[in-house]
């Protein structure tokens, strides 16, 4: 098993709250002039580095420390990467480890500031429960992973990341039309200090953006596991079978959340 560890630096060196937050004001505004001002002119290498250092100082600011376990399953070839989703912080601890598309709700593109970035960033937006919308989504995943990964959180919403909910299997369908492999990644968010299961950052319910960032920065000392998995491809027929591909991954990152 391949473990790597990315420690905050100086985690808990800011002396207040106030600073913190004057810590992401600025790093978010550094991420709005890159993005006005770098990315037009740069290639896509550039842009995916330009994504995991901002991602990673993120990550620093916060003083969750990122481990990354099995780091070297992923190909460097299109995939499909599918996730449990438990908070906003998901897509920056991925990123952080290696940048990615994302198929996010449509809601997150009317956010203030980070709805304008996700989509700058090549985000796909969906409007749950408008099938047709789905179908056209798929579309456009099938044609951006002739080239591009794209991640994807079956769910669709958020949980405490205890266990994983039952997995929506259409959107799986890009996978099998575009022929990509379906790698899975298990999130997990502990506390540093006792190792247990913490659910500080858990964006559920009503919570707004702002309270999950504050509660985060209350606490600061997560550590965020990212546990990948290879696809299962012994078996060609299941493999284009969304169904049997949503469950097989449903049971992946659901072994490693709720061991037995």
């Amino acid at each position: 098993m391949n473990i790597q560890t990315i420690r905050p630096t100086n985690a808990n060196s800011y002396p207040n709250l106030f600073a913190n937050w004057c810590l992401i004001c600025a790093h978010i505004f550094y991420g709005v002039f890159t993005l006005i001002f770098v990315f037009p002119s740069s290639n896509n290498k550039n842009k995916q580095a330009h994504i995991h250092k901002w991602s990673l100082r993120l990550l620093k600011i916060l003083g969750v420390q990122l481990k990354v376990i099995n780091r070297v399953v992923l190909p460097n070839s299109p995939y499909l990467l599918v996730s449990n989703h438990i908070s906003w912080l998901d897509i920056h601890a991925i990123n952080a480890f290696k940048p990615i598309r994302f198929v996010a709700k449509s809601e997150v593109e009317n956010w203030p500031i980070f709805g304008w970035m996700a989509k700058q960033l090549g985000t796909v937006f969906i409007k749950r429960g408008n099938s047709r919308n789905a179908a056209q989504v798929v579309n456009h995943m099938a044609y951006i992973l002739q080239t591009e990964s794209i991640c994807i959180f079956p769910e669709g919403t958020s949980t405490e990341g205890r266990s994983v909910r039952t997995f929506k299997t259409n959107l799986f369908e890009s996978a099998v039309v575009s022929k990509v492999p379906v790698y899975s990644v298990a999130i997990q968010y502990f506390d540093q200090n006792t190792g247990l299961r913490s659910e500080v950052a858990a964006f559920v319910g009503d919570m707004g953006l702002l309270e999950s960032i504050a509660q985060i920065l209350r606490h600061r000392h997560l550590r965020v596991d990212l546990t990948f998995m290879p696809p299962f491809e012994s078996n060609l027929v299941f493999s284009r079978d969304r169904k049997w591909l949503a469950l097989h991954s449903q049971e992946q990152i659901s072994a490693v959340l709720s061991p037995k």
